[in-house]
């Protein structure tokens, strides 16, 4: 038995919802017989803007915690001056060896997005191609997860998914996922496993906050995840995980704006709400998005990201905000 601490004070009157000293959560991922972490650590600019002694010591921080959930891609951070890609890779895969503790945790990583010298695509060339390379990189013999990172819409689904299937079957993948998707896309190459016995898609990874873009905007080639996709993730046993929960800061930050897309009266409304719930239970607005992710049915896993310790530990005690049915519904309905 643990004693839970609160650590933020409440002054409306209504009960702490935030507490500490519980382990992280955790969750199935999808179809798969994986179990991962409520939060997953996203490692983006860890070896490229994050310098690697506080890449090291965030990594620590996640693990301490509980984590056990990592994601970088093979481009990562191809934009940030000086770097090519597979900076992130790189630094994960020199930090687990120095620490030995590859088997407590599960890497994800990604093929398909461009990058200096490659161009976008999920042909089966570039597939293998490139998943030997984020092995090297990871100093890893197999990656746990590893995503399709954009539908490529020139390229057979077939192709596609025979080359993840081979790369599954030699040991080198344990399980995929998709990431800026459509629905449709989805059920298609599920139709196509199915009936050719190969590996199926477990996850999706998508573009998805608290606030709704504007009908008929656009994140191309990134695609927003919507309540069509939700319900077919719901209906197919997949796990979405959203990416850029927190729109860089937006939510909480005077010298970050929100992106155009979301600048509407629908998010003026749901703003209100979020910072009501946030002054009710206590928690930063920040917590409450990740919260009201966790809380959903079913539970959309948010990947986290910082660059200082502070940042991190805001994140980490997300997993402990609770709320209500009724704060839900509000939530919802906003």
């Amino acid at each position: 038995m643990s004693v839970e601490t609160p650590v933020s004070a409440n002054t409306t009157g209504h009960e702490h919802s935030i507490f500490r000293g519980e382990p992280m959560n955790t969750i199935m991922l999808g179809i798969s017989d994986i179990e991962v972490s409520k939060l997953c650590l996203g490692a983006m600019y860890f070896g490229s803007k994050t310098k690697k002694k506080m890449s090291y010591e965030l990594l620590d921080q996640y693990v301490e915690a509980g984590g056990n959930f990592i994601d970088t891609a093979n481009i990562y951070a191809r934009w940030v001056s000086g770097c090519v890609g597979g900076e992130s890779e790189l630094l994960l895969g020199e930090w687990m060896r120095e620490r030995g503790n590859r088997d407590q945790l599960i890497i994800a990583t990604k093929v398909g997005f461009e990058y200096p010298g490659v161009e976008r695509g999920l042909q089966a060339w570039r597939i293998e191609q490139e998943c030997e390379k984020s092995l090297k990189r990871l100093g890893i013999e197999t990656i746990d997860l590893y995503y399709a990172h954009v539908d490529d819409r020139n390229t057979p689904q077939e192709e596609t998914l025979e080359a993840f299937d081979n790369l599954v079957r030699a040991g080198k993948v344990r399980v995929i996922g998709a990431s800026n998707f459509l629905a449709w896309r989805l059920e298609e190459a599920m139709w196509i496993s199915q009936q050719q016995g190969w590996t199926e898609y477990c996850c999706v990874q998508q573009r998805y906050t608290y606030l709704r873009p504007r009908a008929g905007t656009t994140f191309d080639p990134q695609i927003s995840a919507n309540d069509d996709l939700l319900d077919y993730c719901k209906a197919r046993g997949l796990t979405m995980l959203a990416y850029s929960p927190l729109l860089n800061g937006a939510y909480s930050r005077a010298d970050r704006q929100f992106p155009p897309q979301y600048v509407s009266a629908d998010s003026d409304k749901r703003l209100n709400v979020l910072r009501e719930i946030a002054n009710e239970t206590g928690a930063t607005v920040n917590q409450v998005i990740f919260a009201w992710m966790l809380h959903s049915e079913p539970a959309v896993i948010p990947l986290i990201a910082a660059s200082t310790k502070e940042q991190m530990q805001e994140n980490l005690d997300a997993a402990n905000v609770r709320l209500t049915p009724e704060q839900m519904a509000r939530l919802n309905q906003a």
